[in-house]
């Protein structure tokens, strides 16, 4: 059995980062419907939804910041460890905290960096939130009065102002495929 095939219905995690607005949750939505039919076990963690209920009392403080991105990991790591494909969807604006949950699940994460200009990001706000962080009513706002810190080697790197969010959605599943976590497509042709 090659290395690729080891990793076949073998537990991951998508961890999904940048600004808010970048398109995070479009995209991971996508690739969940499609997961879900080639894959099965497969849990969504989306970082709005973490927050409200795992990390409830949380601010937006570096520190709380990075206490919310660790306990995503270490229910992402669980997950991961137990067969489960995970999806995250979470701005985690930090490297180092990123990098310590990439430490932490090891060679099962894969980092997607869904990337877009701060100015797109914006005007596709439908919450009005960047509005508020531009006057100043929000502070510590990620992009804007907060730092987002660059990924430096994402495992994908997705510009949404240059492509549909299905294309950015086959790319993710194909990362999969290639580095054996699912069958490939003409695999499932044949069966």
């Amino acid at each position: 059995m090659d290395d690729m095939n080891k990793k076949y219905g073998r537990g991951f995690t998508l961890w999904f980062t940048g600004l808010s607005g970048a398109g995070k949750t479009t995209i991971s939505e996508i690739v969940e419907r499609e997961l879900r039919e080639k894959f099965g076990k497969i849990e969504v963690l989306d970082g709005d939804i973490v927050r409200t209920n795992l990390s409830k009392g949380l601010t937006f403080s570096r520190e709380d910041r990075d206490t919310n991105v660790l306990r995503i990991g270490f229910v992402a790591d669980l997950l991961t460890r137990n067969g489960v494909g995970v999806i995250v969807s979470a701005i985690s604006p930090f490297k180092e905290a990123r990098d310590q949950v990439r430490r932490q699940i090891g060679e099962d994460f894969i980092e997607v960096f869904v990337d877009a200009p701060l100015e797109v990001c914006a005007e596709r706000d439908v919450k009005g939130l960047y509005k508020k962080a531009f006057s100043g009513e929000i502070p510590q706002f990620t992009g804007v009065s907060d730092p987002y810190e660059l990924p430096a080697a994402p495992d994908i790197h997705i510009h949404t102002d240059e492509e549909e969010p299905h294309e950015s959605a086959r790319r993710v599943i194909g990362k999969l495929e290639e580095l054996g976590y699912l069958a490939r497509v003409e695999e499932y042709n044949r069966a």
